[in-house]
């Protein structure tokens, strides 16, 4: 990096200057060297890249202007910082099916009291299969907050939604009716 400032007073008949590679295959990880570049009259430039690449590019506006464009290959990550991405891809994909049970549980329910509510003649035992599906849809949501999978007001307000459409329907068919409200 010993003469690199002399890389900003190119001569403008120098369009564009570009450092890659030598090989494609070659890792990000590989030290390059670019020595002595040869501009004109002896001006040269010292170039030590690794994996990276330098661009010098003559501007198209009057006066001529230069720009340098440095990109550095990332340096090889910490040994920690992988293994925290491992373990939090580990979560999310356990995360991800335990809240697509959560949603598919919920859906089943809330079909079932749709359905159920539509139903003109029905009775009053055919809430009982409903209630187990609801249980099971508890259990779920339950363990995931449990586990950190969802906020616990999260699960209580599932769970809330779930209990008040199950009471919508009773109320609808006259299995259940609400006590009135006490005035204070």
């Amino acid at each position: 990096m010993a003469s690199l400032s002399s890389c900003f007073a190119l001569p403008c008949k120098f369009k564009t200057l570009s450092l890659h590679a030598s090989s494609p295959s070659s890792s990000s990880h590989s030290r390059i060297a670019a020595n002595s570049l040869g501009f004109s009259g002896g001006l040269s430039c010292d170039v030590l890249l690794s994996g990276g690449r330098l661009s010098v590019s003559h501007g198209e506006k009057n006066p001529p202007r230069f720009s340098v464009v440095c990109e550095a290959a990332p340096q090889k990550r910490a040994d920690s910082a992988a293994k925290r991405d491992r373990q939090a891809e580990k979560r999310r994909v356990y995360n991800k099916a335990r809240k697509s049970e959560i949603r598919t549980r919920m859906k089943k329910v809330l079909e079932e009291l749709d359905g159920l509510r539509k139903k003109s003649d029905a009775q009053a035992e055919d809430i009982l299969q409903i209630e187990k599906l609801i249980a099971e849809a508890y259990s779920v949501i339950d363990k995931a907050v449990k586990v950190g999978t969802l906020h616990r007001n999260t699960g209580a307000r599932r769970k809330s939604r779930l209990a008040r459409r199950k009471k919508a329907v009773e109320i609808h068919h006259g299995w259940y009716t609400p006590a009135p409200a006490e005035t204070a």
